[in-house]
């Protein structure tokens, strides 16, 4: 059986390979039938399923070339986020922002529009300046920004082929320490949410949405900017150990706290590289709304808490800052991420989730790709504008369907 990390989507691939070079990759999309590239598998939604043949891009060569006057790195679209930000710091250079997990690989995690937090971070592929990869007929082609078609590929759901290389901008190193608060009161802190949000790099709440208090506040300071405490004043307590996200869990897998300083690589990101990140066993799912719509999002959460917190390990409000791509749920416009790692019951989580659409959609919602979803295609073309023009590109480069998926299917009507 192959399935996703957590193990809780079953692939329908009749075959999986592995290619060692980028002419094998061609053969293999070349050869015909449909293929679908694989990451890390970290995807709970069926984004990467195919009933033809899927394509791990993890053994593709390790290549990476940092070119110091264009303020670039050039990488293998199968590397991890820590492999590359290890890579890079070694350099004395990082990437400007960073997922929750490091254990993602970099083209993956682009191509479903994952991001991490932050008023001035934009999603991870927001700092994409080139992707190099191999469309229908085995064609290597390059797409740079500025390109007509820039912002259609990089968030391209896998439609377009499969990515070998990414080229993305980086900056000098930098540190962050972080630290967290725990237990403020919500009828302090949603007065001043945006305050809150941009009172460090990153910013992070951990909730169940029951209870009249927020269980952590994570804030994520760079070392060399002045920092700027909008916690304190509202209450709760300034935790003295390093906590877990989710209660009662050792806190073994997370990066450290107490305000420690200590390279972007390993404080941005939540958990570290050597350890399962998150739970392990769950599902997930994220929807990004307007963020002049966020506090209204968040009480509507919190008057759903008798349906959502039973079926939840832990909740997520996270900052995100528009950029251009098409299908980006943070596209054209600020957005408030409310993530959701709920209890590995599919069953439960679907019926849970046409409440939280119910009461989100309304309010300008878009699902994150690579999570669970229960939107149809009517619901999600009134999300994302420009759905209807990803359609239309999409049939045009790939008219023998190479790429086409179930997941591709719902999502653009088809």
């Amino acid at each position: 059986m192959h399935t996703n990390w957590s193990q809780t989507v079953t692939y329908a691939a009749a075959d999986v390979v592995a290619p060692t070079s980028v002419a094998e990759l061609q053969e293999v999309v070349a050869a015909g039938g449909a293929v679908k590239a694989l990451g890390s598998k970290h995807s709970f939604s069926l984004v990467a399923d195919t009933d033809g043949t899927q394509v791990r891009v993890d053994r593709l060569p390790a290549d990476l070339g940092i070119d110091a006057d264009d303020g670039t790195v050039r990488s293998s679209a199968g590397l991890t986020h820590a492999q590359l930000s290890t890579a890079l710091y070694e350099q004395g250079l990082a990437l400007r922002n960073l997922a929750s997990l490091p254990h993602i690989s970099v083209a993956g995690a682009i191509q479903t529009g994952t991001h991490g937090s932050g008023v001035a971070n934009a999603g991870l592929h927001s700092s994409v300046t080139a992707l190099e990869y191999v469309a229908p007929g085995g064609e290597l082609r390059v797409v740079r920004r500025g390109d007509a078609d820039f912002d259609a590929v990089v968030v391209g759901l896998g439609a377009f082929g499969v990515i070998t290389h990414v080229t993305q901008q980086v900056v000098p190193t930098f540190e962050v320490a972080q630290t967290v608060h725990e237990q403020v009161p919500w009828e302090r802190l949603l007065p001043v949410l945006e305050d809150v949000m941009g009172s460090g790099y990153s910013v992070s709440l951990f909730t169940d949405y029951a209870g009249s208090s927020v269980g952590q506040v994570w804030v994520k300071q760079r070392v060399d900017q002045p920092a700027r405490d909008a916690v304190t004043a509202l209450g709760g307590l300034a935790a003295t150990r390093t906590l877990h996200p989710l209660p009662d869990t050792a806190a073994d897998s997370v990066n450290d706290q107490l305000g420690n300083p200590g390279p972007s690589h390993q404080r941005l990101p939540h958990f570290r590289e050597d350890f399962t990140p998150s739970k392990g066993e769950e599902i997930q799912s994220e929807y990004f709304v307007p963020v002049e719509r966020g506090v209204e999002a968040i009480e509507a959460l919190r008057a759903l808490s008798g349906t959502i917190t039973p079926a939840l390990f832990v909740a997520e409000v996270r900052r995100i800052a528009p950029d251009t791509a098409w299908l980006s749920p943070s596209g054209e416009r600020d957005s408030l991420a409310l993530h959701f790692t709920w209890r590995r019951d599919p069953e439960r989580v679907e019926q849970v989730l046409r409440d939280v659409e119910a009461a989100l959609l309304p309010l300008g919602a878009r699902p994150h790709w690579g999570k669970v979803f229960v939107a149809d295609h009517a619901a999600l073309a009134a999300a994302y504008p420009r759905l209807g023009d990803f359609a239309a590109l999409v049939a045009e480069r790939d008219p023998d369907r190479v790429f086409a998926n179930a997941f591709l299917d719902r999502v653009l009507g088809r």
